[in-house]
């Protein structure tokens, strides 16, 4: 039976370019980027290589690419980014009940530092459902993973 995957989103097939790219350094040029050893300066060139790369795809400077090792940690480090940037324009993140563990629990971190979070339920189709939330009841809110809500 074939099989179908449909969690793209969380883990992804990697496609055989991107396999064959990486192969040197899964293998030979494995190396912590932060030491001092050769083969740890070697990895250090390929990830900044990397980081060169994304960003030209992008279309912005260089130090303007993270490379972060899971979806969680950059949830983590986006939201908490923009919360503490933006603090002195609004405290107030809104977010659904319904987002990934790592949404929750770092919209609960920034809870207990003082940032006030509305955490709003969701109908039957999974449609956020602002009730309580009125157009004008908070002038400084920030959405779900720092969307800016005006």
């Amino acid at each position: 039976m074939e099989t179908i995957y449909f969690d793209n989103a969380a883990t992804t097939k990697i496609k055989t370019e991107v396999l064959n790219e990486m192969m040197p350094y899964l293998s030979m040029e494995y190396g912590n980027a932060s030491s001092l050893y050769s083969i740890g300066r070697r990895a250090k060139r390929a990830i900044e290589n990397a980081r060169k790369q994304v960003a030209t795809l992008l279309n912005c400077n260089s130090n303007e690419i993270y490379f972060t090792a899971s979806g969680s940690e950059s949830d983590n480090m986006a939201i908490k980014g923009f919360a503490y940037d933006n603090r002195d324009k609004g405290n107030h993140i809104i977010t659904s009940k319904i987002e990934h563990p790592a949404v929750l629990e770092t919209c609960k971190n920034l809870e207990k530092q003082g940032f006030e979070v509305s955490f709003i339920n969701v109908d039957e189709n999974r449609k956020n459902k602002f009730r309580g939330i009125k157009k004008g009841d908070k002038t400084n809110n920030y959405f779900n993973k720092c969307y800016v809500c005006k």
